[in-house]
This record gives structure tokens, sequence and C-alpha cells, in this order.
């Protein structure tokens, strides 16, 4: 499959997900979660969706809450996309922001010193 392709099916994916959650879910810790990203598979039948949470909840338990609630996502974004066939979802917490964050405090405290 073509490589522009897949980038623009995963950019899709991304922002229709977000809007999933945002507007139908109706679990308040689904309407916490942000969709950072998605890779897909070339032949569409597979994708990684890459999430962070504003929530409290660990990491395990929230890619738990995510992946039970995959079924729905999915049903709802084969609504939305037109697409032959709707990819599998696994959804995996994206640690980027956290780290960045992490990073962002190092260099504000060697700065003040």
């Amino acid at each position: 499959m073509n490589n522009i392709k897949q980038k623009r099916v995963a950019s899709e994916m991304t922002r229709v997900i977000s809007e999933i959650l945002l507007e139908e879910a109706r679990d308040e810790l689904l309407k916490t979660v942000s969709i950072t990203g998605c890779d897909v598979a070339p032949d569409l039948s597979f994708a990684k969706v890459y999430f962070t949470s504003l929530s409290t909840m660990s990491h395990q338990n929230l890619e738990k809450e995510m992946e039970e609630a995959s079924s729905f996502i999915r049903l709802e974004l084969a609504e939305k996309m037109n697409l032959r066939n709707t990819p599998k979802l696994k959804f995996i917490y994206d640690e980027s922001i956290a780290y960045g964050n992490k990073i962002e405090r190092i260099l504000k405290e060697i700065h003040e010193d």
C-alpha cells in the first residue's frame, strides 16, 4: 500500500477517534483521554492508537479501560470512516508527553541554578 495513503488514514483515524471519545462516549474516564497518534498497518488490518490522559489512574488501568472500549470505538469508527475493513485497534499509553514534561522541569531547574 502507498505510504501516503497509510499516513492519511492514520491521521483521519486519530481525528475521528478523538471526536468519538469526546462526543459519544458515556464514560467520563474516556472523555479525559487525548489521542496523540495512530500507526496503521500497510494492509489496514491493524492500528496502534497512542493516547494520554489527565486522569490520575495508572497507565495499565487506563490501557485496560481503553481495550474494553475498543469494540465500541471500532464500531463508531466504521460508521464514520469510509474504509473497506475497519482495523483492529490496540491502545497504547503514550509516555512521550510525561517524558517531555520531565525534561522541561529538569532544564528549568538547571537554568534557575
